[in-house]
């Protein structure tokens, strides 16, 4: 028999995952959720993700990979949290090959740098190690990710970014893929600018120590919660720097020593 307190649980994940819908769908972002989940709950947080992932693989998107939020001290400090959490990449969240990005398709965007990694096999052992997980990596590549909340103002707590994808948005990854042979992930520069103007800087080891540490930590943490890396996937391993708005317009460039440039054009918002 279902207790009250469960159905009560399960009606206010409903509830949040309704109104996070309900921006998306509308473009006009919402009240946070902790209301309905509360600020630190992982599970219910985790259990609205998974609703409206759901939801959109139910409607024909693809899963592609997943994303890695909050992995820069900084950024950290910019939304006011104290730890990673992750998210899931679909098809359709892939912007690579646009000339343009339409911005009236976002409500509150803002951009940052960082390192993606392609896998070549599943990461589900029962002893993940940084060298198990490098092991798999089979691409290295410069990465722009569009993060978006559909939360008014970006007034999140962890809970908040959480159900809402780890405030997902879309991505952009560079062309001249590497391996691991090539570069340290660990060791490398990026600047990004708006615009011509630098935005934002950070290294390597700004992301959790190095963005294998990273990927070792999503990859425990995705086999812990039942649901594996699998081989194939894209992984956007955090930001590299602080994040920065975008405008209407605008185009954005970063460059990652050892991996190259990566840009984003904006469209104008009506175009």
């Amino acid at each position: 028999m279902t207790s009250p307190q469960s159905e009560t649980r399960t009606a206010d994940v409903d509830a949040a995952a309704r109104r996070l819908a309900r921006a998306a769908e509308t473009r006009v972002p919402c009240a946070p959720v902790r209301d309905l989940i509360g600020s630190s709950d992982i599970d219910a947080a985790y259990a609205v993700q998974r609703k409206m992932i759901g939801q959109r693989l139910a409607a024909g998107a693809r899963r592609v990979g997943r994303k890695i939020g909050l992995t820069s001290p900084t950024v950290q400090a910019q939304l006011g949290v104290d730890r990673p959490d992750f998210g899931v990449l679909l098809d359709d969240m892939d912007v690579s090959d646009r000339d343009r990005i339409p911005f009236r398709s976002l409500l509150q965007p803002r951009i940052e740098a960082e390192i993606a990694f392609v896998l070549s096999a599943d990461l589900d052992g029962d002893t993940l190690t940084v060298a198990d997980v490098s092991a798999a990596v089979s691409k290295v590549l410069p990465a722009l990710e569009i993060v978006d909340s559909r939360i008014q103002n970006w007034d999140i707590t962890f809970g908040d970014t959480v159900a809402d994808n780890a405030s997902s948005g879309l991505y952009v990854l560079g062309q001249g893929a590497l391996s691991l042979q090539d570069v340290r992930p660990r060791e490398v520069v990026m600047e990004m600018s708006i615009d011509g103007q630098t935005v934002s800087r950070g290294t390597g080891a700004d992301c959790l120590g190095d963005p294998l540490v990273a990927l070792t930590w999503l990859a425990r943490t995705s086999r812990d919660f039942g649901d594996p890396l699998r081989a194939g996937e894209v992984v956007l391993s955090g930001a590299l720097g602080p994040m920065a708005p975008v405008t209407a317009g605008c185009r954005v460039h970063a460059h990652i020593t050892g991996l190259g440039d990566v840009s984003a054009d904006f469209s104008e918002v009506n175009a």
